[in-house]
């Protein structure tokens, strides 16, 4: 008989742009050893300060096919004309380990790993805002407008489709969100906010971004610069 290949604890946290995922989730694997974020593959090039097998595994778009070919992927999406996946593989290097093995995906690829991952445990992180979104993508005064607009739809993308998780946080303050990171991950507890409150909170996100006059707004001095 074939033995399975073991699946450790399987943590998966997901979140639109700009709501403090990444910052929260290496803040966790920092402080706690026990937790290892799985290395995903991507398309896009190698950014300053990030190493290859830490951040991620750069590949090229023909390398990435083959690994979809082969079905040796968990779960992949393309974002922005760029390819990222979680390979099989680095479940069961996390399970050898002995860690609890965080995937930082996004809703796309969640529904495609849930099925495979009948145990994992998902975290959907909210603003408390649209408007409150916005402002932090603003915050990071780098990316021109139309960026952050394409960021911005991103997120409402996500929102739609992000209300199947078991636990919800709305990332109010960061320190905030990390207890309750923590707390689940951790010390196994619930989050503050129940799942059929996260999706109505969902529902109010996407209302806000349909009816929301600075959305407007924003649409028009987009559609002035093109």
């Amino acid at each position: 008989m074939i033995t399975p290949a073991p699946i450790p604890p399987v943590f998966v946290v997901s979140a639109p742009s700009g709501t403090g995922k990444t910052t929260l989730n290496r803040r966790l694997v920092k402080e706690h050893p026990e937790v290892e974020l799985s290395v995903s593959y991507t398309t896009r090039a190698k950014r300053q300060g990030e190493i290859e097998g830490v951040h991620y595994h750069f590949v090229t778009r023909e390398y990435f096919q083959g690994l979809i070919d082969r079905g040796e992927m968990l779960e992949y999406a393309e974002v922005f004309g760029t390819l990222y996946g979680t390979p099989k593989d680095e479940l069961r290097r996390l399970a050898q380990a002995g860690k609890k093995a965080l995937l930082e995906i996004d809703v796309q690829g969640w529904k495609q790993a849930k099925g495979l991952l009948p145990g994992a445990v998902s975290i959907f992180i909210l603003p408390p805002s649209v408007e409150t979104l916005w402002q932090r993508l603003e915050g990071r005064g780098t990316e021109p407008l139309a960026v952050r607009w394409r960021r911005l739809m991103a997120a409402k993308a996500e929102i739609e489709s992000g209300g199947n998780y078991d636990h919800f946080i709305v990332n109010h303050s960061l320190e905030g969100a990390y207890s309750e990171l923590q707390g689940i991950i951790i010390n196994g507890e619930k989050s503050k906010m129940s799942a059929a409150n996260g999706a109505a909170l969902c529902q109010d996100l996407l209302r806000e971004f349909a009816t929301a006059p600075w959305i407007d707004a924003l649409r028009a001095e987009l559609s002035k610069a093109t």
